[in-house]
């Protein structure tokens, strides 16, 4: 699926389906504008109630004369007092919807007119479709049929600087939001972490500016990676440890951000067992990996100003006669000793050594993403991420990232003097869960993680709401993509 912009007269413009939009009650001045060429014929079906103006709602008009395009789509947007982005997303996924159905190979969006700042209002438009037009390339004795749409063209009618870099950002950011949702709607016998280090190295064969490298269970050992070893302990598979660099060359001499992705790729909760219900979505375990990944391939296809590490610890959890077991204790990379409580607070295990070697970069900010607390489910739903930092300013960034990407977080409090002292343990130096029961299982975590960072800027997303959904629809949703990479682009110090 390719995007571009164009800036040609709507009548005049040649494109299989042309998409429009209409207020509830009225024509937008794009459609008014078109509508001279069509001799009021839009008027007419807004005055007969043809056209609602319901956002989301849609009519297709074939064979109009005075139009170049072969089909006009109009799509209800609202009423005009209360549109907004989200309003658009929602038109613009209807309208997609519509046209994926049909034989049309390519499509234009003639939308923008009343969007303030295009900049990030063509990327949300572009991730929409994207949303839409993604696939699964399922493994089915009949094979899923590809789509006739290939090109899609964001039309404006104002040649505005910054257009084509929007559109180039949204590409971009599908491109990255689609590898993320392959990775993570693999089945975990095709994505194991051998797998999972295979497609790192691959995405930096493809991008020459991401660099990749990918460390055995020997490597690991080395690294005295004991709380992740003990993880990877009960599975045949072997674990591997991830390291992506991504520098642009005006930054070689910036400190780095790092990405920390959690990269369980099955996730049976070890010794301490899960529920066998929708067990089969615990392939989703390594949500914050895939991201990471896809992250990687946008700000290389951006070629976008920035230095940044992405650290991946990937393993399986399962039990077996080799499985570590509750109440065993292990040593971090950090050195410190964690008494394992329950082997299925298994990601805080992974990613406390991969913080630990995170800081070696002496980054300006690290970010963990990690599927990790039930808890923030209850709390949030699946709409909304968790946030947990240890910096104001870094944290402001994420939740400013997250607002105008519309990929929601909601901060919690980690109060040292309050939740710290829920870990203690009478035999290492902290228990991997609360010893207090399940109340704040999410902040606990979260305070887990903390003890490894130092004194380092760092914030935790808890994606295990919004990493996938469930039933008819299941599959990956790519979050925080959005969000990570409009944060990347507009850090600074």
């Amino acid at each position: 699926m390719t995007f571009h912009a164009a800036h040609d007269a709507l009548d005049q413009h040649q494109t299989d389906c042309l998409v429009i939009g209409a207020f509830e009650g009225k024509l937008t001045a794009t459609a008014e504008k078109l509508d001279a060429h069509l001799n009021g014929a839009l008027a007419k079906l807004l005055k007969s109630g043809d056209i609602s103006g319901k956002t989301g709602e849609v009519l297709p008009l074939l064979g109009l004369n005075g139009l170049k395009a072969e089909r006009l789509l109009v799509v209800g947007l609202g009423k005009e007092e209360k549109y907004n982005i989200d309003m658009m997303r929602k038109a613009v996924a209807a309208a997609t919807r519509w046209i994926k159905a049909t034989p049309a190979k390519d499509a234009t969006f003639a939308l923008l007119e009343n969007c303030k700042r295009k900049a990030t209002s063509i990327p949300a438009l572009i991730q929409s479709i994207g949303d839409v037009l993604y696939q699964f390339a399922a493994e089915k004795k009949e094979k899923v049929k590809a789509l006739d749409l290939k090109t899609i063209t964001i039309l404006d009618n104002n040649e505005e600087a910054g257009i084509a870099e929007a559109v180039a950002y949204g590409q971009a950011l599908v491109n990255g939001m689609s590898l993320t949702k392959t990775l993570a709607n693999m089945p975990a016998n095709m994505m194991t972490p051998k797998d999972l280090g295979e497609a790192a190295l691959k995405l930096a064969e493809k991008y020459p500016s991401i660099k990749a490298t990918v460390l055995n269970k020997d490597d690991i050992k080395k690294l005295q990676m004991g709380a992740f070893l003990a993880v990877a302990q009960g599975s045949k598979e072997k674990p591997r440890f991830i390291v992506l660099e991504y520098v642009h060359e005006e930054m070689q001499n910036e400190a780095p951000i790092a990405l920390v992705g959690k990269g369980v790729t099955f996730d049976t909760g070890g010794i301490s067992l899960k529920p066998g219900a929708a067990m089969d979505e615990m392939k989703y375990d390594m949500g914050g990996a895939a991201s990471v990944l896809g992250t990687f391939r946008a700000l290389a296809e951006l070629n976008l100003k920035a230095n940044v590490i992405g650290l991946i610890p990937a393993t399986e959890n399962m039990p077996s006669g080799k499985a570590v077991k509750p109440g065993d204790v292990v040593t971090s990379m950090s050195g410190q000793t964690i008494e394992i409580l329950n082997t299925d607070a298994e990601g805080r295990l992974i990613l406390c050594d991969a913080l630990t070697y995170a800081t070696q970069f002496k980054p300006k900010a690290i970010v963990d993403i990690a599927t990790l607390t039930g808890a923030i489910i209850v709390a949030l739903g699946h709409e909304v991420s968790g946030l947990f930092s240890n910096n104001d300013t870094l944290s402001n960034k994420l939740k400013e990232s997250a607002d105008t990407t519309r990929d929601y977080v909601w901060e919690f409090p980690i109060w040292d003097h309050i939740f710290q002292p829920m870990l203690d343990s009478n035999f290492a130096d902290m228990g991997n869960i609360s010893s207090g029961g399940r109340g704040a299982g999410s902040i606990t975590a979260a305070c887990f993680l903390e003890r490894f960072v130092e004194d380092y800027p760092w914030a935790h997303l808890d994606i295990a709401g919004t990493a996938w959904t469930s039933g008819k629809e299941k599959g990956a949703t790519a979050r925080p993509v959005p969000l990570l990479l409009d944060f990347i682009k507009n850090y600074k110090d």
